[in-house]
């Protein structure tokens, strides 16, 4: 299956990812690049108003549970990539082209039910990955304890763009004077709203932990280990994982991610109503009808001038 037109919607959450070109493991062990990473995600998500709920940076992928409350997902995840793709040759000996692998996917979550869910499989990645069974063992960033406290990280990063227009005219400037302060919020999860600080707290490190336990039964029915602490320090940036997920421009794609198979039906069919719309209107404006009506949300076609 292709790829999917992009629909930007404010009621529904989303689960995104990214990948890097062939899985190449770019983000591991690197605290200086994951450092940036998360004060990019930080600064775009104040520009874009993004709720953000969870956001995790593997070896070669970087995950995020955010809600667009401006409808603007396309421009956040935009210049989030491009931005993280022109910073990894500063931090890695990356080669240069490209860093992703293609576009991100985004599956859409329409209950908090469904956030909650997601939340706790980003949060619990490194544990789901094989690489550690506990989260404590992981020596990477980890957004659970910071989002279930509420706790606010300031991460500085420099605004190449500005540096680089004041380096035309002023050869003397330094790189310092032009860094940037940025904080990284997390929301709380919806439906806990009554709930005190504390009482969040404790309910989150219990699901947590249910969740957790039966991530490490599944793998021992299936004889898997875990990789430890060890062999992840060891780990070098830019190599290859011995197995990943793979996929390709034809590889089915679910648009739904809902633990309820109801709320999920209702909610393609709501997806497939804009894309059969959209497709409509799309082949009027291919055949030049510029005035045809998209249905909101979406994005014209891009026609070549002949």
């Amino acid at each position: 299956m292709c790829y999917h037109p992009r629909i930007e919607t404010v009621d529904h959450a989303d689960f995104i990812t990214s990948r890097t070109v062939n899985s190449a493991l770019w983000f591991v062990n690197n605290r200086p690049l994951e450092d940036v990473i998360l004060g990019y995600i930080a600064k775009y998500s104040e520009r874009h108003t993004v709720s953000l709920y969870a956001a995790a940076i593997e070896g070669n992928h970087i995950h995020l549970v955010t809600q667009f409350t401006k409808g603007n997902r396309g421009a956040f995840m935009q210049v989030l990539n491009s931005t993280i793709a022109r910073a990894l040759p500063r931090y890695t000996n990356h080669p240069g082209g490209p860093v992703f692998a293609r576009r991100y996917s985004n599956e859409f979550l329409p209950a908090a039910e469904d956030l909650e869910n997601w939340f706790l499989y980003t949060v619990l990645q490194p544990i789901q990955d094989g690489l550690v069974e506990r989260l404590s063992d992981y020596n990477g960033y980890n957004c659970f304890q910071d989002a279930i406290w509420g706790r606010e990280r300031t991460y500085h990063i420099v605004n190449w763009t500005a540096y680089n227009e004041a380096k035309r005219w002023r050869p003397e400037v330094k790189v310092t004077d032009f860094l940037e302060a940025h904080t990284l919020r997390y929301m709380r999860l919806p439906g806990y709203e009554e709930l005190s600080q504390k009482e969040y707290v404790k309910l989150m490190k219990e699901k947590l932990e249910v969740r957790r336990q039966e991530i490490l039964a599944a793998r021992r029915a299936e004889g898997k280990g875990f990789a430890g602490p060890s062999a992840i320090r060891k780990t070098v940036p830019g190599s290859f994982p011995s197995t990943t997920k793979t996929s390709t421009q034809h590889t089915h794609r679910p648009r739904v991610l809902s633990v309820c198979p109801k709320r999920r039906a209702e909610t393609l069919a709501w997806y497939f109503r804009i894309y059969y719309a959209h497709q409509a209107a799309s082949y009027e404006y291919r055949n030049g009808n510029h005035n045809a009506g998209f249905p909101p949300g979406t994005y014209k076609p891009y026609v070549p001038e002949r």
